[in-house]
């Protein structure tokens, strides 16, 4: 039966994938709709299972491990500016929207400032493959992106970290939190040194592909002590790339390892999004729906926007910046989850905001290309 599953995500997602690119969108955006149509918002044929959920964890971990090996390091030191600005103002409006909003609904203050929170987080996968898509990922709009959305995930877990532990024991203390983040940085700056050195050695060994299994190793380790030191596990594989990115290898694991994740398992991810749409209780609600929809699109696009203005970047630069900034997928996803899971918000919002979160990350894609075409026209 998982099996089964498989197939039919699979099939789905190129299906509908090739359908997008025939009518003129990315093909990431068919992969998304290809999970709510096969998914129990729809069809029913595909639910949730682990398999999916481990296939689309290692989907994503290697989509941003990908994005690491693409990006110019100095390029994104050159734009650090821009992200710190973009992140700092994409995380302000979405919180100070979602906490009012929270507060209109008749929602306590721990749950206004978490609907706040879920809204603040990025998903920069969704943008990544829509910038490649385009061809335009290593424009100064993707670059500021990418590094603004890792900043904004760092903050959303920074805040889930300070309300679950105020709501398990009224502890605030951010010393082991910051201890763990400086934990992972001396783990990225020895690995920075020793990485290359050791992918060398390991070179040498008389195994099938040995460089290309070792850099495989090292993605799924750094997303691992990640993801252990309570960060993301999209930060660590990122990271890894971004080592691997001044090795040779760049372009051997571009030509073998990529074709194969973005037909087979990258795809999984994206209609993973899909299949967690739910419609349970949404007549009773419907207003918070279209409210935190509403929200969704424009806090992003509105703050992330003016952050760019503000660093340099033309108007219509800034509308791309702030679109790409719009998508919260999986990310968000997780923290929902991990909200309902310590009671952080009351059980009867959860498919209000889940809808929100696959509707602004359904529509980035389709926004993104519109204004990017814009762009290139002026």
């Amino acid at each position: 039966m998982l099996l089964f599953q498989l197939v039919v995500i699979l099939a789905a997602a190129k299906l509908c994938g090739h359908l997008a690119v025939r009518i003129g969108q990315p093909g990431v955006l068919g992969e998304l709709i290809a999970g709510i149509l096969i998914g129990p918002a729809v069809l029913n044929i595909v639910t949730p299972s682990e398999l999916i959920t481990v296939l689309s964890e290692i989907g994503v971990i290697l989509l941003m491990f990908f994005a690491g090996l693409e990006t110019d390091l100095k390029e994104l030191n050159r734009y650090k500016y821009p992200s710190i600005m973009v992140a700092a103002f994409g995380v302000i409006f979405p919180m100070v929207a979602g906490f009012m909003i929270g507060e209109f609904a008749g929602m306590n203050t721990v749950h206004s400032l978490f609907l706040g929170l879920v809204f603040a987080a990025t998903s920069v996968s969704i943008s990544v493959q829509t910038f490649k898509e385009l061809g335009e990922f290593s424009s100064k709009e993707s670059v500021t992106v990418l590094g603004a959305a890792i900043l904004d995930d760092i903050i959303a877990i920074v805040g889930l970290s300070i309300l679950i532990g105020f709501m398990s024991s009224g502890d605030t203390n951010l010393w082991p939190l910051f201890g763990k983040f400086a934990v992972f940085i001396a783990f990225s700056v020895l690995a920075w040194r020793g990485l290359p050195w050791l992918m060398k050695i390991l070179a040498r060994l008389r195994v099938y592909e040995p460089r290309i299994c070792a850099a495989i190793l090292a993605c799924f380790t750094f997303a691992f002590v990640a993801e252990e030191l309570g960060l993301s596990a999209i930060i660590g594989s990122f990271m890894a790339g971004l080592i691997l990115a001044k090795t040779d290898l760049q372009l051997e694991l571009q030509q073998k390892i990529e074709p194969l994740a973005q037909a087979l398992i990258i795809p999984v991810f994206f209609a993973s999004i899909g299949l967690s749409m739910q419609l349970d209780g949404l007549k009773e609600h419907i207003w918070l729906v279209v409210i935190l929809c509403v929200m969704a699109v424009f806090t992003k696009i509105i703050g992330s926007g003016i952050g760019a203005l503000l660093t340099g970047f033309k108007p219509k630069s800034a509308l791309i910046v702030g679109t790409a900034m719009m998508s919260r997928g999986e990310v968000a996803l997780i923290l929902a989850a991990l909200g309902l899971q310590q009671a952080l918000f009351p059980e009867v919002y959860y498919a209000p905001i889940l809808i929100a979160i696959i509707f602004s990350t359904v529509l980035t894609p389709v926004l993104l290309k519109y204004f990017i075409h814009w762009n290139r026209k002026a």
